[in-house]
């Protein structure tokens, strides 16, 4: 069974995923949004808001990897400056 968790500092990305015609094939419980973006700046991301988020990011990793019974990797996307 695949499994994924988004997350995105910016509210609107997720909220989007969540009003889409696919929102039913996403468990709103791994879909994370923080409250605003870092406003293209990778300090304030990594630094102030996005390190609010890395918590809750890692015990919902912890879920989904507790709920495999074979767990075989992880696939990670990564963006800066937005644009994905």
């Amino acid at each position: 069974v695949p499994r994924n968790l988004m997350v995105d500092l910016e509210p609107n990305v997720i909220d989007d995923v969540k009003n889409s015609k696919y929102s039913k094939i996403f468990h709103p419980e791994f879909l994370l949004a923080g409250k605003e973006d870092a406003a293209n700046n990778f300090a304030r991301g990594h630094y102030t808001i996005g390190k609010e988020i890395v918590d809750l990011c890692l015990d919902r990793i912890r879920r989904l990897a507790d709920n495999c019974t074979g767990l075989q990797g992880f696939m990670v996307y990564h963006s800066f400056g937005g644009g994905t």
